[in-house]
């Protein structure tokens, strides 16, 4: 049921990038155009001919798909073009790979990878951890947090139940109304208290912090949440790249990990 609903939902992403492109109809690149061979051209023509007609197209990478014959063009937020070998069309949405038993969301697969590679290469010291007591933790999740979220504060009233389990949970800064909002300034005094960790929580828990600043990494971890596709808060991130979306208990979270 879970990937039957995905892809109902990539059947609806098609819409949405209907309506961006609703401006530049040819951007399903006449195949007379240029009379390219049906070979696989390089993925700089893809890119060239993608931004001929949309130069602001944000495009992240291009590689070859998991079905041949097709270029995987990586948008922000998750988003992804196929683009055909010849570079003359291309389709929005999730590829799926049929396997003997089930659908195998091959689109979703790629992006947790990124993902996964993306938390290789963040700093812990610039979050705020929250560590088990009782030595290593079994798992780790990182989790991009708004101090004003309600679902936020649900979730981190559950961290000592998840340290007590071993799990150690990551903070990134996500203040969803953007950089310069109230809440991006309440996560900066929090990020630059002396003890973030008690900051955090009090904030949390709704008491006021004292205004402080100092050089902190609020404004790229606000940053850093489009490349994970964040779109609301909590958003936690498991160490293989997999996403939740919103609050999930935390029983729920440890039957994930496998630690229940």
């Amino acid at each position: 049921m879970h990937n039957v609903t995905r892809f109902i939902a990539a059947l609806g992403l098609m819409a949405a990038f209907s309506a961006l492109f609703s401006a530049s109809p040819v951007l399903a690149l006449d195949a007379a155009a240029d009379g390219m061979a049906e070979t696989m051209v390089d993925k700089d023509v893809v890119r060239q001919r993608l931004l001929h007609v949309r130069p602001d197209l944000p495009i992240l990478g291009i590689e070859p798909s998991a079905m041949v014959g097709l270029w995987e063009v990586k948008l922000p937020s998750g988003q992804m073009l196929f683009v055909s070998s010849d570079a003359q069309h291309f389709v929005v949405g999730e590829l799926f790979e049929i396997t003997e038993n089930r659908f195998v969301n091959a689109t979703e697969a790629a992006r947790d990878e990124d993902r996964r590679q993306l938390l290789v290469g963040l700093d812990e010291s610039k979050m705020v951890v929250f560590k088990p007591s009782n030595g290593e933790p079994k798992a780790v999740l990182t989790v991009f947090t708004d101090i004003d979220c309600g679902f936020c504060r649900k979730l981190h009233q559950e961290v000592p139940e998840l340290n007590r389990r071993g799990v150690e949970i990551r903070y990134l800064a996500y203040p969803r109304a953007g950089v310069g909002s109230g809440a991006y300034d309440k996560m900066v005094s929090a990020w630059c208290s002396p003890n973030p960790q008690m900051a955090l929580t009090l904030a949390k828990g709704g008491a006021e912090l004292p205004p402080l600043t100092c050089e902190n990494s609020v404004a790229e971890q606000y940053a850093l949440g489009g490349q994970f596709g964040v779109t609301g808060t909590p958003t936690v991130v498991f160490e293989d790249g997999h996403v939740v979306p919103g609050y999930m208990p935390a029983d729920q979270l440890l039957i994930e990990l496998g630690l229940n």
